[in-house]
């Protein structure tokens, strides 16, 4: 889809009642006139792909051209997905009992599929045997929405089974763990690195952290995100919310999360790059990863990462966003392509 078709599919189903709340909200912020606003939104609508709420996430109305230019817009977003990442090989993504099939040797640990017979019943209750903690989920919710944790005894085996058939968290994994590093920021919730890689190259990492002693990491869970530099392994930026929240300790544990150097990390980088070649049909991937004691491992992967956490305004050197990496590896691709097709 076009920049053209792109604006006029993202008017079609705009929230108009958000978007003009955006107009007020920059308004207040820069005091800018909101006639100008509303067509300058238009405008990166027009020339960069940018919703309204790109506008106001990366704080868009504070750019130049050549800054807006370098930003992973939505609609960019929505390009890579489509040009990278064939439909007929997204199910090993989109549903986690697939996934967890096809990328078994990267797991490290249990898990089972739970479903509605004697047999399966059967599993569960060797499974709990096993491990009295278990982690449940759905199979294609996303943003830990379903995910919990229960503690398993002889009492509650059935009940805990007859839930998750009701509920339809179908996948029951053994609990994770973190190494003792990383446990410390936030010891509540297993703080995973969210890894992209584009073509079997690392475009982006972050480090996502638990919040207020929440279970799961995520942004829309009070959780904090910082990035990673790839070569270094180090937090050099500050960690933020997303209620616009900047840290550089973590507001529970008082842990500092600025420099903090990731364990591991070149072999983090060369696990995750192994792993995008299982399915190289989908070739951009938003990795979860989770490095425990001893090795790494997967938690989870995304065949439609979400471009949010990109390059948030406090992550943005003089305003730079990640775009040009992401060509650099668009590129690569194509140029090694061209050198096949000659030979």
């Amino acid at each position: 889809m076009g920049r053209i078709g792109y604006l006029f599919t993202r008017i079609k189903n705009m929230n108009y009642h958000s978007f003009f709340d955006t107009i007020n909200y920059v308004h207040e912020k820069n005091h800018k006139n909101r006639v100008f606003i509303f067509f300058d939104i238009i405008n990166c609508g027009l020339k960069y792909q940018a919703g309204y709420m790109d506008y106001k996430l990366y704080e868009m109305y504070d750019l130049n051209k050549q800054q807006r230019e370098t930003i992973v817009t939505r609609g960019i977003n929505n390009d890579i997905v489509k040009k990278y990442n064939n439909p007929e090989y997204m199910k090993y993504f989109s549903n986690k009992i697939t996934f967890n099939k096809k990328f078994n040797k990267y797991l490290l640990r249990d898990w089972m599929e739970v479903k509605d017979t004697k047999e399966s019943y059967q599993e569960f209750s060797e499974f709990c045997k096993k491990h009295p903690r278990i982690l449940v989920k759905p199979l294609s919710e996303s943003c830990g929405k379903g995910v919990e944790i229960f503690n398993v005894n002889t009492h509650n085996v059935k009940k805990i089974y007859n839930n998750l058939l009701e509920t339809k968290r179908y996948l029951v994994e053994e609990i994770a763990v973190q190494c003792k590093e990383i446990a410390s920021l936030h010891p509540s919730s297993i703080n995973t690195i969210r890894i992209v890689t584009l073509n079997h190259e690392i475009v982006a990492a972050f480090l996502r952290i638990g919040n207020n002693n929440n279970i799961v990491d995520n942004f829309n869970h009070d959780g904090l995100v910082a990035p990673i530099n790839i070569e270094t392994g180090i937090i050099d930026y500050l960690a933020i919310d997303k209620k616009g929240n900047i840290y550089d300790k973590h507001p529970v544990t008082g842990e500092s999360i600025i420099w903090f150097k990731i364990p591991k990390w070149p072999r983090i980088k060369r696990f995750v790059i192994k792993a995008s070649y299982e399915v190289p049909e989908v070739g951009y991937v938003g990795w979860d990863v989770c490095l425990g004691p001893k090795d790494p491992f997967l938690i989870e992967g995304n065949e439609f990462p979400g471009h949010d956490l990109y390059q948030l305004p406090p992550h943005r050197s003089n305003g730079q966003g990640l775009l040009p990496r992401f060509k650099e590896a668009m590129n690569k691709k194509e140029n090694n392509d061209e050198d096949s097709n000659r030979n």
